[in-house]
């Protein structure tokens, strides 16, 4: 398991397929290592996010997809989300208001990753709907570094 810095870049396509000029983006840190053919990354969410005390976890298999699954002691519910290019995904999503029905259409997922450093970009395009109550088309952009080191104190200091 090795440490890692995540920016993660949040934006929503409008009805017109334009971008959004709001893009929400945090920086964090994180784990990541390889488990079999899949590499994982987890990480906290921040209290920009309106999830503070939630994990993210993403599986990144060698087939491209991703699962995304969210947790913590702040949610009643984990939330799952999986993202495999032009396929649908079926799940329940809890909000302030209550829990909804949700509907996942991947666009396109493409996976930049350097497998052995766990480093690089993902990027995903998908449409999410919630039965009821929106349906927006939203871009993620993942970028993965490695944590800096580090700093080292004072020399003689133990």
């Amino acid at each position: 398991m090795k440490d890692i810095m995540l920016r993660i870049i949040g934006r929503q396509i409008d009805r017109n397929d334009e971008v959004a000029d709001e893009a929400i983006e945090f920086m964090t840190e994180g784990k990541a290592y390889r488990k079999g053919e899949a590499t994982y990354i987890v990480y906290e969410e921040s209290e920009m996010s309106g999830m503070k005390g939630v994990k993210t976890a993403l599986r990144i298999d060698k087939d491209g997809s991703v699962r995304m699954k969210r947790f913590g002691s702040s949610v009643m519910l984990d939330t799952v989300m999986e993202f495999h290019q032009g396929k649908r995904f079926n799940s329940l999503y809890e909000t302030p208001f209550g829990v909804f029905e949700m509907e996942v259409l991947t666009n396109s997922v493409v996976n930049d990753l350097e497998p052995e450093k766990i480093t690089g970009n993902l990027f995903i395009d998908y449409e999410i709907a919630l039965k009821g109550l929106s349906e927006t088309r939203s871009l993620l952009n993942i970028e993965i570094t490695d944590a800096p080191e580090p700093p080292e104190g004072p020399a003689g200091v133990i």
